[in-house]
């Protein structure tokens, strides 16, 4: 059940009830792909950084170590040893991802493993089943992620397929949750709305969806190539046609400057790999813009990352540190600026919802961007 604590202008915040608990709203999911933060961050790493939500893939993990396997051993909560909330995708974006192994059909997709080349088929039926046994709290529809620059015509029939999809996404997760042998019963669906960067498609589509009573509703096929300004002309078009009293997901973006338009224009929910991806690169966030910490002006700097910062990086290490742990290939150095990183976007999480809650958004969004732009 999801809770409209306050509105800013559109900027809502909220609190999501789930079977894992209280999610507060708006928020950042940390990307664990293959039910592992990438660069050594463990569970009790995220609890220190305050992460409230972990995603995970639906298709890499049917893939290895296998669903079936996460079932046995009680579900991805215990396998990962996390007690909060998990989103699992839907597989859905391998379709976009993975577009040179796979053909798509009415009935589904079917694949070749990235791994090892063995076929892979994945409908929604397939895509339900595999997030039921892995027991997350939130399961993504199975949905066609489209890209940006495809053609109206061959949108238009995709998110008319899309829509059929999602309902046999419904029907099955409903039968699933009714099982005696299911590990979460209280699963929740949340919706894709699609329609590359076609306002019309994506207002229909949005109004189609909304019928159909989910726990939320996502705004997927963003942030695939098309520009900032048609992302925010998208979203800025559809978000008023989904539910107020529904979250809204923007998946897979982006950087904070992202996150803070979007959440300006109403949306709840967030995931990205940017900070983990940069961070592995030496690439941090910083509320004076972005670092990259090879640059050889931080060889003797004995500075943290960013002073104030409460992270486990930059409590305890500087910058001339980190980066000669980066220049000697040690994951040491990834690590902390993953961990910074994630630090950083989880921070900012709690300041848009302190500055919404106290009716000060725009002040806050203004404050934060021109900061950020010093870099």
């Amino acid at each position: 059940m999801y809770e409209l604590l306050k509105k800013d202008g559109k900027a809502k915040r909220g609190r999501f009830h789930t079977v894992h608990g209280a999610i507060e709203t708006p928020v950042f999911m940390n990307v664990g792909t293959a039910a592992a933060i990438k660069g050594a961050v463990s569970t009790d790493d995220l609890r220190e950084i305050r992460t409230q939500v972990e995603l995970s893939n639906t298709y890499h993990l049917h893939v290895r170590p296998g669903d079936e396997v996460v079932k046995k051993l009680g579900g991805l909560h215990p396998f990962m040893n996390w007690d909060r909330p998990i989103l699992t995708d839907s597989g859905g974006f391998q379709v976009f991802s993975l577009a040179s192994l796979r053909k798509i059909k009415e009935e589904g997709v079917h694949f070749q493993s990235h791994i090892d080349g063995h076929k892979i088929f994945m409908g929604p039926e397939e895509s339900m089943r595999i997030q039921s046994n892995l027991a997350s709290t939130i399961a993504m529809a199975f949905d066609e992620c489209l890209p940006s620059v495809a053609e109206k015509k061959y949108i238009s029939a995709s998110v008319e397929r899309t829509t059929r999809w999602l309902k046999r996404c419904k029907a099955e997760m409903q039968r699933l949750n009714s099982l005696p042998d299911t590990i979460n019963p209280h699963q929740m669906l949340f919706g894709i709305n699609q329609g590359g960067i076609y306002e019309d498609i994506r207002i229909a589509h949005a109004q189609q969806i909304t019928e159909l009573e989910l726990d939320g509703y996502a705004v997927g096929g963003l942030a695939v190539g098309e520009s900032h300004e048609d992302m925010y002309r998208i979203l800025d078009a559809v978000v008023p046609h989904l539910p107020e009293n529904k979250p809204t997901y923007l998946m897979g973006v982006g950087t904070p400057a992202n996150i803070l338009e979007a959440v300006d224009r109403g949306v709840d929910f967030f995931d990205c790999v940017y900070p983990t991806r940069n961070g592995r690169h030496g690439h941090v966030y910083t509320n004076h813009g972005k670092l990259n910490l090879f640059n050889a002006k931080y060889e003797l700097d004995d500075r943290p990352i960013e002073d104030g910062c409460g992270c486990p990086a930059c409590r305890s290490y500087s910058r001339a540190y980190i980066r000669h742990l980066l220049k000697a290939k040690e994951m040491l150095g990834m690590r902390l600026c993953v961990l910074h990183n994630l630090y950083f976007y989880n921070t900012m999480m709690e300041e848009i919802r302190d500055a919404i809650d106290a009716g000060e958004y725009q002040a806050y969004k203004r404050k934060k961007l021109e900061g950020m732009l010093q870099g």
